[in-house]
């Protein structure tokens, strides 16, 4: 699903420049959920802006579902994002004046939808992650594991390949946290693709495979026996 050889990213500093990626090989298989871990500075939110198209990388290769990622502007970019990629936020980026099945159905706005079938759909992804009840509630009525669920429905509705979540429970206490990770197991157990970035070891572990950046190169890459978040919630 996602190939990635040779990436290489720096950024200028005034004068000088900072390599951020230095090289970077990065496989990741269809219906995989992966946890992508680093310390501040280690180049894991880089790497996750590159994948998700919201970033170009200096030199290496990137193919996504077989599509080479190259020479983008910035309309061809947002289309791509929209065909191929959900995105989940630690921050949720809800629009705070609109419900939360209003919310869910922006991304299918821009695919061209009808109203009617906008609002079918959001519905439908609302239900599947247990927020049907909520559908007129604004975020500021949600607490913040609803708000990550609903956030989690919007980047399903458009029915990405991969899901890209960057920290979806750093805002969340221990509890919520594992709820959420519950229902992104539940997910990539239907055979959504899943990158997960955190900073939470045991939020790692309930992936399948953790990869480890450190000064902009992969450290370790492994399989874990992957613990299901059901049974703490």
């Amino acid at each position: 699903m996602i190939k990635i050889n040779n990436l290489h990213k720096s950024y200028k500093m005034g004068s000088s420049s900072l390599h951020v990626l230095k090289g970077i090989d990065f496989n990741v298989k269809d219906g995989e959920l992966v946890a992508i871990m680093g310390s501040s500075g280690s180049g894991k939110s880089t790497l996750l802006n590159i994948v998700g198209m919201l970033d170009i990388a200096d030199k290496g290769v990137y193919e996504l579902d077989g599509v080479p990622i190259e020479n983008l502007d910035e309309t061809k970019a947002a289309q791509y994002r929209n065909k191929f990629l959900g995105f989940v936020f630690q921050s949720f980026n809800l629009i705070n004046y609109k419900s939360a099945l209003e919310n869910v159905a922006l991304p299918l706005y821009y695919q061209g939808l009808k109203r009617k079938d906008r609002q079918e759909k959001s519905l439908s992804y609302l239900e599947k992650v247990g927020l049907k009840d909520w559908a007129t509630h604004l975020p500021s009525e949600l607490s913040g594991g609803q708000k990550q669920r609903v956030a989690i429905a919007r980047a399903l509705a458009s029915q990405p390949k991969v899901l890209l979540a960057d920290e979806p429970t750093g805002a969340l206490d221990t509890k919520t946290s594992y709820e959420v990770m519950d229902l992104i197991q539940q997910i990539n157990q239907e055979g959504k693709t899943i990158l997960v970035v955190t900073h939470e070891p045991d939020i790692a572990n309930m992936c399948q495979r953790v990869v480890k950046l450190k000064d902009g190169v992969i450290v370790e890459d492994k399989k874990v026996e992957q613990v299901l978040a059901a049974q703490y919630v």
